[in-house]
């Protein structure tokens, strides 16, 4: 889900178990996109109204842990909306979030970036108008040091998709994704291009074209 907490743009991934009695058990964890911070969630969503409470916290595992904040909201049809809650119970913020990413069918712009962190580096190349690749195919390289491992990705089947663009090289499939200030690329089923070491992190586009790795860090 993609969305805001008060005036921050959001990454939102729920996980949800439904019980006996209709109730769902809900795990999850959100990313403030503008300084990658990572928190984790636990709670519950109620069987009919969709009342939802998730505590929230800097460890996957909540219990014993204090916690930094809690969520207390609805999610129904695709949109959790709420209030966030400090420690204390404070009220700290609105928030809203949906399934329903922005369409990019108009979406136009030539990216040539790079981003390394330690050990990774990654390399991205497209041109893109009006949602559709421009002219090649879309480039998407990574090298693992120190064995030298690499992924090579270059995806110019373009697939319907609702709510971003989706391109595939074989099984292989990019997606782009609209999460408003910045625009997310991510990748599935990519192993037989990459070498056993060598993977494809998420990455981040800003407005400007360059990119950083999509690396959350609890804080």
């Amino acid at each position: 889900m993609v969305g805001h907490l008060g005036s921050r743009s959001v990454l939102l991934a729920l996980h949800a178990i439904e019980r006996v009695d209709g109730s769902w058990q809900m795990t999850g964890e959100y990313i403030v996109l503008s300084t990658l911070t990572r928190r984790f969630l636990e709670g519950e969503r109620s069987p009919e109204l969709g009342v939802t409470t998730l505590k929230e916290g800097t460890s996957a595992i909540l219990f014993g842990h204090p916690a930094t904040g809690e969520l207390r909201g609805t999610l129904r049809a695709g949109v959790f909306k709420g209030t966030r809650y400090g420690p204390g119970g404070q009220e700290r913020e609105r928030f809203e979030f949906s399934e329903e990413f922005p369409t990019l069918d108009s979406y136009g712009a030539s990216v040539s970036c790079e981003a390394n962190d330690g050990r990774y580096g990654s390399s991205l190349q497209f041109s893109l108008e009006a949602g559709k690749l421009k002219s090649g195919a879309l480039e998407w390289r990574s090298k693992i040091a120190p064995s030298g491992h690499q992924c090579a990705v270059s995806a110019d089947a373009q697939q319907p998709m609702k709510g971003g663009l989706k391109f595939a090289a074989g099984r292989c499939v990019v997606t782009l994704r609209d999460l408003g200030e910045q625009l997310m690329i991510s990748a599935q089923d990519c192993t037989e291009l990459c070498g056993s070491e060598a993977y494809l992190e998420p990455l981040l586009i800003d407005r400007r074209g360059q990119c950083r790795l999509l690396r959350p860090k609890p804080r």
